[in-house]
């Protein structure tokens, strides 16, 4: 008679299903959460950040820091400068996870990575956004377009020349038509800036 797997091997078979592992997925389940400080003292887990776990043995991929936001602040969207990078539209790595949240939320709860926070509402927070899945966690990101349009909008934040540079970067590289430029530089209020660089590359 097949006896069936304990909690720990439960927890250990999520984890490579999921790739990250957080204590609500195993409340979701019934199981305890001491059982991820059990298996991170094995051995077994790894800790990837505060109530963030994947298996020891996971390769963690080079946005493992947006799934790690992602992973605690579900209704987060990657932007600005971690979204040029996620889409290699620029060669700058910066130190903290850039995320827009809807007006009014909380700031998540992380100690690691730093964020850098914006907040937006309506078609500006909405719009434009993309999901991928990263170590096994659904993470938004705005599309290249939006992307550039956040620039020019938070320009004070992220300075003009990387706006400029994200426009020009999106634009050679295909990542965006004329049209999605011109329908976010609407959406995010930016259109008489941006008004003169899109006719210039457009020429």
């Amino acid at each position: 008679m097949r006896t069936s797997p304990s909690r720990a091997d439960q927890v250990m078979a999520l984890a490579e299903d999921r790739g990250v592992l957080r204590p609500r997925d195993l409340q979701a389940r019934g199981i305890p959460r001491v059982y991820l400080q059990d298996l991170y003292e094995r051995g077994l887990l790894q800790r990837l950040g505060r109530g963030v776990y994947a298996a020891s043995d996971t390769d963690l991929s080079e946005h493992h820091s947006l799934a790690e936001v992602c992973a605690h602040a579900p209704r987060a969207a990657i932007c600005l400068l971690s979204a040029l990078r996620f889409h290699d539209l620029t060669t700058q790595n910066p130190r903290q996870v850039w995320v827009t949240l809807p007006l009014h939320a909380h700031r998540p709860r992380l100690d690691y990575p730093p964020l850098r926070l914006v907040y937006a509402s309506g078609a500006a927070l909405t719009s434009g956004v993309e999901d991928h899945h990263i170590e096994g966690v659904l993470v938004r990101v705005y599309s290249p377009a939006k992307t550039v349009a956040d620039c020019f909008k938070y320009r004070s934040k992220v300075g003009l020349d990387v706006a400029l540079d994200a426009l020009r970067d999106c634009w050679r590289a295909r990542r965006c038509t004329m049209e999605d430029l011109w329908r976010y530089a609407e959406v995010c209020r930016v259109a008489n800036v941006m008004r003169p660089y899109l006719e210039a590359i457009a020429r």
